[in-house]
């Protein structure tokens, strides 16, 4: 487990707490819109070190609520130990998975060391290798989605690309993930791409920015479905 940045202090990644971010290196996908491509090719920064980020946990009790660990793909080097240690200081744990690690996901949850999910949901079934540029195991995939749709708070979220993405493949993929789940989805998130000029594949810092506008529009085409309860719009 390679910890490369703290970021002390989040009203957005854990949602409805107040709560700090782990960011851990590496990533079995290799997406080229990837917010972090640092984390995913090489490593920027040095590691820091375990106990350092135990004794910043320790400070901020009392202070914090929760711990978000994402990456990267956190579940590729999430250490149990660590989960442990950052709970039995009494913080809630959310965990951003590509869902590529169903096996450990239900190992953390059944342990009670995560407490929130966020399954980054890449597109339409049809189209997850093409948008990963990786070889994908559809039925972890899926298990993930059964996996974390079985806690009480739980989300996935797709980042809208229109290179990857239109309204009828968003309501493909919201089908598909209904249909895997066996009920209706609690909460569902919507994030704009956003150029930041820093890519994995550069040819997307020539994509254009999403704005709510064209999000709202799938929103509410998504809606006339009923498969989801809640939809999140990010930008």
């Amino acid at each position: 487990m390679k910890i490369k940045f703290v970021q002390p202090t989040t009203l957005v990644d854990f949602p409805g707490k107040l709560a700090c971010t782990i960011f851990l290196f590496g990533c079995n996908f290799k997406c080229g819109f990837c917010y972090n491509p640092e984390l995913v090719l090489k490593e920027a920064t040095k590691d820091l070190k375990e106990e350092d980020v135990l004794k910043f946990l320790e400070k901020r009790k009392g202070e914090l609520e929760g711990v978000c660990f994402t990456g990267g793909e956190p579940l590729m080097t999430i250490e149990e130990d660590f989960l442990r240690k950052v709970k039995e200081k009494g913080y809630l744990i959310k965990v951003d998975t590509n869902g590529s690690f169903p096996e450990r996901l239900k190992e953390f949850i059944e342990k009670g060391l995560i407490d929130f999910v966020a399954m980054d949901v890449k597109g339409r079934k049809e189209d997850y290798e093409k948008i990963s540029c990786s070889k994908v195991d559809l039925e972890k995939i899926e298990g993930s989605m059964r996996i974390a749709s079985s806690l009480e708070s739980y989300e996935f979220r797709t980042t809208f690309v229109p290179r990857f993405h239109d309204v009828d493949k968003i309501i493909k993929e919201v089908d598909w993930i209904h249909s895997i789940i066996g009920k209706k989805i609690k909460k569902f998130c919507l994030q704009g791409f956003k150029n930041s000029g820093k890519f994995v594949d550069k040819s997307f810092s020539e994509e254009k920015n999403v704005f709510e506008e064209e999000l709202r529009e799938v929103k509410e085409k998504i809606l006339e479905e009923n498969l989801v309860e809640d939809i999140v719009l990010r930008l």
